[in-house]
């Protein structure tokens, strides 16, 4: 007999634990198939920081940032974890003009502080300031290992099944409201019916979809970044969250090799990254070696811009980013598949707001 759930979610990380913690909460029975092993290094969801940045000027963006934070606080008093720190985060540089952001985030729901030049460097002398600072107090940092953790533990408290180590190796649509899912584990191969399939499978969406033919699908393009984490000089210094946005025609930031990002991650030294610089790959082949050339760049972005770190004592990480050539979000369904896909690096702070639609998605008749 094959076995039968209302909702199969393929993938365990941060979107499909979002999207599996909301059908659950909506009564659905819900199994989650994960390839790795819990806590796993291999996609985008691992290490204990993300920032938690509101400097949006689109609408859309910052109604689903207010949701957010209302649910995340929401599953950190079901979980009794702290997964949302408000630390505040610092925008600088000459890539946008900062007077039209702050008045957007204001109108958004969120607080902006337009800050000259002396005054932030005052209020935080880890960084060297060229410029006005945007300011926004309500902004912060998430934990995304922990945030992962919370949402597989409210579904399965709900009923939802985890299968660990166990891969999609097959997935065919038999009708509007059946697909059929080989899958396998180290023991067995198992097929099962399901009316519904959330495919949230980051980096592997791509090759996982190739097979459906999905013709909105965007290009996903898959890339493997590697921020470092600088030791702090002054264990007394206040650490916001930070982007750094370059200008081509500016001399002190024209050779960034694109925005910069970071936070301090509380243990392991300030967090700093080029945001979405990395070299394309493929996640089966990934040497997870940070490349000389960008290390080299962050070092010296960390000597010129960060003067309450030590540039020279740092460790580095790789994960992945999985983008779509204009950095927006793929959350559609076709037929009985619902498909989340192309955070672009930056969807992680959305997560819960981004696991309710792709569990309305999943849920619509």
């Amino acid at each position: 007999m094959t076995e039968s759930v209302d909702v199969a979610v393929i993938g365990a990380g941060a979107m499909g634990a979002a999207a599996a913690w909301q059908l659950a909460r909506a009564g659905a029975s819900v199994e989650v198939f994960e390839q790795f092993e819990p806590g796993h290094v291999h996609g985008a969801s691992h290490g204990t920081t993300r920032n938690f940045n509101v400097s949006y000027d689109e609408p859309g963006y910052l109604a689903w940032l207010r949701e957010a934070r209302g649910l995340w606080r929401e599953l950190e008093a079901e979980s009794g974890l702290t997964l949302l720190t408000t630390t505040g985060i610092v925008n600088h540089g000459p890539a946008r003009d900062l007077v039209p952001v702050a008045d957007a985030i204001r109108e958004g729901g969120f607080a902006a502080d337009l800050l000259p030049r002396g005054e932030a460097t005052s209020r935080w002398p880890g960084f060297r300031f060229d410029g006005d600072v945007l300011y926004t107090p309500d902004a912060g940092r998430l934990n995304p290992a922990a945030a992962v953790t919370a949402l597989l533990d409210g579904a399965v408290a709900r009923g939802a099944a985890v299968s660990w180590r166990t891969r999609v190796e097959d997935l065919r649509v038999v009708d509007d409201d059946r697909v059929q899912l080989t899958v396998q584990d180290a023991a067995a191969t198992r097929v099962l019916h399901a009316r519904r399939v959330v495919v949230a499978a980051g980096a592997w969406s791509e090759s996982l979809l190739a097979q459906l033919a999905v013709p909105s699908l965007p290009r996903l393009r898959v890339t493997q970044e590697q921020p470092a984490h600088f030791a702090v000089r002054d264990e007394s210094l206040n650490w916001p969250g930070f982007n750094h946005g370059p200008a081509v025609d500016d001399p002190a930031t024209s050779w960034f090799l694109t925005g910069v990002y970071g936070m301090l991650s509380p243990g392991e030294g300030v967090k700093a990254g080029w945001h979405a610089a990395g070299p394309e790959i493929h996640p089966d082949r990934r040497s997870y070696v940070p490349d000389p050339t960008l290390t080299a760049a962050i070092v010296r972005y960390a000597r010129e811009w960060l003067p309450g770190v030590d540039p020279d004592t740092f460790t580095e990480t790789t994960c992945t980013y999985t983008s779509t050539p204009d950095s927006r979000f793929f959350l559609e369904r076709i037929g009985p598949i619902v498909i989340g896909a192309g955070f672009s690096g930056h969807g992680f702070k959305f997560t819960p707001v981004i696991g309710r639609v792709l569990a309305d998605l999943a849920r619509r008749d």
